[in-house]
């Protein structure tokens, strides 16, 4: 039953998604509420199984109305727009990471493993891969965690859950919560 529901779901926002908000009033619920992304590469494997080609790809269901009413939570999987460190290298598509640290916290990489507050960070989605900073070496600039760090305010630390295949928050830095477009509410199997 739980699949039929998901597939509704998934078929009835792409519906919205092919219609315009004047031949369709639910596509402005769409616009505002929900919607389907795909995942193009592998910084989410094994989480979310990305492809460059979409009918290969896992799809995620996105709620971008859930941060109105709460804040974002540490190992949310989200959405965002590039921050300006990533526009000024080129990107303009919206990426997939999971928070990993939060407004106010100090982070730090030692020995392969995550540190928040001087305590290591456990992370059960993480399978048999340290966390270095040596993804970076494409980074303009001196990665960001080359040093601990204090979390701005309104902002987040993301990464990838695939650390050796992800660029991510230990490069370019952290996202403010006015980037994030929401939470993947649900990952559809491609």
């Amino acid at each position: 039953m739980r699949k039929i529901g998901i597939a509704l779901i998934y078929v009835m926002t792409m519906l919205l998604q092919a219609n315009s908000a004047k031949a369709n009033p639910f596509a402005e619920l769409y616009r505002y509420n929900v919607e389907v992304r795909w995942m193009p590469s592998s910084s989410m494997e094994p989480t979310i199984h990305g492809s460059p080609d979409k009918n290969e790809a896992d799809k995620m269901i996105i709620d971008k109305t859930v941060y109105r009413s709460q804040k974002a939570q540490r190992f949310d999987i989200i959405v965002f727009e590039p921050t300006d460190a990533l526009r000024e290298e080129q990107y303009t598509l919206p990426f997939v990471k999971r928070i990993v640290a939060l407004p106010g916290e100090k982070v730090e990489l030692k020995n392969g493993k995550i540190y928040i507050n001087n305590k290591p960070l456990k992370e059960s989605f993480i399978k048999n891969q340290a966390t270095f900073i040596d993804v970076c070496v494409s980074s303009p600039t001196a990665p960001y965690l080359a040093k601990h760090v204090i979390i701005p305010q309104n902002s987040y630390l993301l990464m990838g859950d695939n650390r050796t295949q992800s660029y991510d928050g230990r490069c370019w830095g952290t996202v403010p919560s006015s980037k994030i477009i929401g939470k993947v509410y649900q990952i559809l199997k491609g």
